[in-house]
């Protein structure tokens, strides 16, 4: 089945890196993949094009399906194998709410992370103001405590959601994993830092991490004086 995906990824990339999470989780190792250069503007390709108009990665095909945002993509994988590999969504309604719940608040970290870490990516030098970035910063700062609140609560050695590895844990993993690849201080996230440790080996993140991480462990400071 797996022989009939294609996926367009490019390395260091959360979105991408879920999906590819995901892919493992459900053991649909095989699928066709073209890994594609954010440098060199390589997701603008036609050949992504002519699947996804954004000209995003990830972009994924099965079959006729054609899917681009990656959270659909993780929800398609789930859905259509469900009785494969690990059961990413459970069936109490109870468990299941709290895995959206982390889910989609994932978008909140993801934005926030990158709105320091990659504050000076996406904005052009003549617009950078020290205010903007230092309210970005608090931004995230509340949003990280958040995060510490949940995990508190949830007690030591837990995933996200619970007890279970969870579509949760697929979709914010490579979330957090920049953390410390950027070095945010330790004390700033210590639940979130114990939780990475937890699961920063499981096979499925071990297949799937980024390239560059590989040859180079440490990214740079941009997370530093958080």
């Amino acid at each position: 089945m797996a022989q009939n995906m294609m996926l367009y990824w490019a390395s260091g990339s959360p979105p991408c890196w879920r999906v590819m999470i995901a892919l493992e989780e459900k053991l649909l190792q095989g699928y066709k993949q073209k890994h594609l250069s954010f440098e060199k503007n390589e997701h603008k390709c036609e050949e992504v094009k002519a699947l996804n108009p954004r000209a995003q990665v990830p972009t994924f095909k099965h079959g006729d399906i054609v899917l681009n945002e990656s959270f659909g993509v993780c929800l398609y994988l789930e859905n259509t194998f469900k009785s494969q590999g690990t059961r990413l969504i459970p069936d109490d309604p109870a468990e299941q709410a709290l895995v959206y719940q982390r889910m989609f608040e994932t978008e909140n970290l993801q934005q926030k992370m990158y709105d320091v870490a990659f504050y000076e990516w996406y904005v052009p030098e003549g617009e950078r103001l020290e205010s903007a970035l230092k309210r970005n910063k608090e931004n995230l700062i509340t949003e990280l405590k958040l995060w510490e609140g949940y995990l508190e609560k949830m007690g030591k050695g837990s995933y996200l959601a619970g007890k279970n590895f969870t579509m949760a844990d697929v979709v914010c993993f490579p979330v957090i994993a920049y953390f410390p690849y950027l070095h945010c201080p330790k004390e700033r996230c210590p639940r979130l830092m114990e939780y990475y440790e937890m699961v920063k080996d499981r096979p499925s993140i071990k297949a799937s991490w980024p390239l560059e991480w590989q040859k180079k462990p440490e990214g740079p400071d941009t997370l530093k004086n958080l």
